[in-house]
């Protein structure tokens, strides 16, 4: 009888990495392709003022749509009724000599696109007043630059229509050596994936363990009859859910709590350590030790998490409501039954064999799927019960939220607040009594820039009194010099500076386009003199 040669299997090939992939994989690492799929369906509308007044900031903006046409942008608009001078070819990089005179806005497009032929550009060359009052003038676009100074009327029909839309919206201002920038946020800004210190994210779930991770410590049985190889590779989960169990026993069945019993659990972890174990040492219950005061405590939930919960957005659902609500809301009755969130199923590397480790993980995994699951079928009964079947929730969405559903974070803008620019020129007085506690209370005297950079839009009825703002005489004088040297440099940019703000509000634009990360709440004010930088809130 011929003996048949067992069939040689070959194994797949390895995918190798797309064009696409090679090109944008130091972003990819940072925002995914989710970020990256939302940063390419984006529209990007850059306005520079009308204004004649300098440059407009213009060199601030065009630097800041550089930094979104490298990491591929879908697409942008420039909006400037100005022609390209001598001015701006000195300090312009995006602008050279066969540019002038003709349309700013329309040689930054084309100078700008250059950089990556994925990116789609546009350009509006006629004057704001023209195009802005048109129906539907700014509906393609999801979010806004402003490069100040701009008039009063557009500025507000810009911010107002921004607000009802819920576009958000980034003020830009660069004169000398001061620039800042200032963020108007929709009513409601949630972000899913807030990028956590990782040790922050950990949910081991020791403190509310379910039956299959029960069994596995379970399975442990008495530590002391095992060979020295196996002791030395306990997961150290499994063995601090051994020694909890003992705990409970010693102490009215109570879990340590405070940082003294605490430290009594770890001792007690540390004394089960073999001390002469020639396999190699017990590095898992060194482990075991050093987790104890960052696991040994309730499963996490952040206050963001917390503050969503309790929103009438999560709580009163309508047709209407976005799918982050509609998620938010399965979330929280996942957390009202189970008094937990769902687990996010990430284990931390240890000491195990193998085949132990990969065991233990699968039952994180298998848990976390399941949770994912419990909470999909809520989502979908929300949407039956509002007849959305036909737009449901995408099974990603779900599984990313419940994923990070512990820290999350809902920005709001519930006062509809506008940019303290704007709020200067309408005369808020709030805005001035603010100012003047934070000048008070500014120790690294940056609030100094944000007057001199905004003296020019104070109303006629608010005029600026410096004496007004501060009882120190050092902070006025500081007050005095910088409205000075703002108006030495007529508004005019110095590249260099532009250049910075324009990687920081490029940036802060990434965050909003992509939801990820949590963006800057208010005005980011840039000193170049001092290389400082300071975020105000008005």
């Amino acid at each position: 009888m011929t003996e048949i040669a067992p069939r040689q299997v070959t194994p797949p090939a390895l995918q190798a990495p797309t064009a696409k992939e090679k090109k944008y994989d130091r972003q990819l690492r940072l925002w995914a392709a989710s970020g990256q799929r939302a940063l390419e369906e984006s529209h990007v509308l850059l306005v520079i003022g009308d204004d004649a007044f300098g440059s407009n900031s213009s060199v601030a903006g065009a630097e800041t749509l550089k930094n979104l046409i490298l990491p591929s942008v879908g697409s942008f608009t420039i909006a400037d009724s100005a022609k390209v001078t001598e001015r701006d070819l000195g300090i312009n990089f995006f602008l050279e000599s066969d540019s002038l005179h003709k349309s700013r806005g329309d040689e930054m497009r084309r100078l700008l696109q250059e950089l990556n032929p994925d990116v789609t550009g546009h350009a509006i060359s006629a004057p704001l007043a023209e195009w802005l009052p048109v129906q539907g003038s700014l509906k393609p676009y999801n979010l806004i630059l402003l490069c100040a100074p701009v008039a009063r009327e557009p500025l507000e029909k810009i911010c107002g229509y921004a607000l009802e839309n819920s576009i958000p919206v980034i003020y830009v201002q660069s004169a000398g050596f001061f620039a800042s920038f200032s963020i108007q946020l929709p009513t409601e800004f949630p972000i899913v994936d807030t990028h956590p210190d990782p040790e922050s994210t950990q949910d081991l779930r020791l403190l509310a363990p379910w039956p299959e991770l029960d069994a596995e410590a379970d399975s442990l049985g008495d530590l002391t009859s095992l060979s020295d190889h196996d002791h030395g590779h306990i997961p150290y989960i499994l063995i601090l859910l051994h020694y909890l169990r003992r705990w409970k026993t010693d102490h009215d069945n109570k879990y340590p709590s405070s940082f003294k019993e605490k430290t009594e659990f770890r001792d007690l972890v540390g004394s089960g350590a073999r001390t002469n174990n020639p396999e190699g040492g017990e590095e898992n219950f060194d482990e075991a030790c050093a987790a104890v005061l960052k696991s040994i405590a309730p499963p996490p939930i952040g206050s963001g998490c917390r503050e969503m919960m309790s929103m009438p957005s999560c709580t009163s659902l309508t047709t209407d409501s976005a799918n982050f609500w509609v998620v938010a809301n399965a979330i929280k009755t996942f957390y009202d039954t189970h008094g937990v969130l769902p687990l996010p199923g990430a284990l931390p590397d240890m000491k195990a064999t193998s085949a132990d480790y990969v065991k233990l993980q699968t039952i994180y995994k298998s848990k976390a799927r399941a949770d994912v699951a419990e909470v999909t079928k809520l989502v979908r009964q929300i949407e039956a019960s509002f007849s959305r079947t036909a737009s449901q929730v995408p099974d990603s969405e779900i599984e990313a939220f419940c994923k990070n559903a512990s820290h999350v974070r809902v920005l709001t803008n519930q006062n509809r607040e506008v940019i303290p620019s704007l709020r200067l020129m309408v005369s808020d007085p709030k805005v001035l009594s603010r100012l003047a506690s934070i000048i008070e209370n500014d120790w690294e005297s940056l609030s100094p820039v944000f007057v001199a950079l905004n003296n020019k839009s104070f109303s006629s009825d608010m005029q600026l009194n410096v004496d007004s703002l501060s009882s120190d005489p050092e902070m006025r004088e500081n007050i005095t010099n910088a409205i000075t040297e703002a108006e030495r440099v007529e508004g005019g940019e110095l590249h260099n500076i532009s250049s910075v703000v324009g990687g920081m509000v490029a940036q802060e634009a990434i965050k909003l386009l992509t939801r990820q990360y949590v963006p800057v709440n208010g005005t980011c004010v840039f000193d170049g003199i001092k290389s400082k930088s300071g975020v105000f809130k008005f």
